[in-house]
């Protein structure tokens, strides 16, 4: 994925309201298939990391990224988001 694709991404998550908290429990096997889920069902999905975390958000997106098969969009403070582009009728035209 290049800049543009990027910087593309980002505008449209700008709209977006975060989905997912993640708090003191972590990433856990019921958070991964729920984020999976949402990716199938949206694209691109925003995320917002719990002060009580246990870890830090860029942490937590590239586990996120790792174990979903998604992108990193970008981390911006205590928001992370993701990106993964639809197995069929993709609505946002960005070749990964």
């Amino acid at each position: 994925m290049n800049s543009k694709d990027r910087a593309y991404l980002r505008s449209l998550a700008n709209t977006i309201d975060p989905i997912f908290q993640v708090g003191k429990s972590g990433i856990n096997a019921n958070l991964i298939k729920q984020v999976n889920d949402a990716l199938e069902a949206r694209e691109l999905i925003k995320i917002t990391v719990l002060e009580t975390a246990p870890e830090d958000a860029n942490d937590v997106a590239i586990e996120l990224a790792n174990n979903t098969n998604s992108i990193v969009v970008q981390v911006l403070g205590r928001k992370i988001t993701l990106y993964r582009k639809r197995v069929k009728d993709s609505k946002i035209g960005i070749d990964t």
